[in-house]
């Protein structure tokens, strides 16, 4: 049985990963539950379609965010950067 982690946890090792690596976790997990809503469903409410339609916008968005990842030359950290940002304002 696979053990249950808390979403800090994840979040904490998720941390670790190159950025490549991390957007590449975010499209997986992104196709994983755009592939368990039922699209087109004629019982999808109108807030169901328009979270479909903000998932496939997110996934064209991580798609561009991917390539510009890849155009990346040395190291870079967003998390530091964020935090970085956060205490100078």
């Amino acid at each position: 049985m696979a053990s249950s982690i808390s979403v800090e946890q994840l979040e904490e090792l998720a941390a670790q990963l190159p950025p490549t690596e991390r957007l590449k976790l975010v499209v997986h997990i992104c196709q994983q539950l755009s592939a368990a809503l039922p699209v087109g469903a004629p019982a999808a409410s109108s807030e169901e379609r328009a979270g479909q339609e903000r998932l496939a916008k997110l996934d064209a968005w991580l798609a561009e965010c991917d390539k510009v990842a890849e155009l990346w030359e040395g190291e870079f950290d967003a998390v530091a950067d964020l935090r970085r940002i956060r205490d100078e304002g």
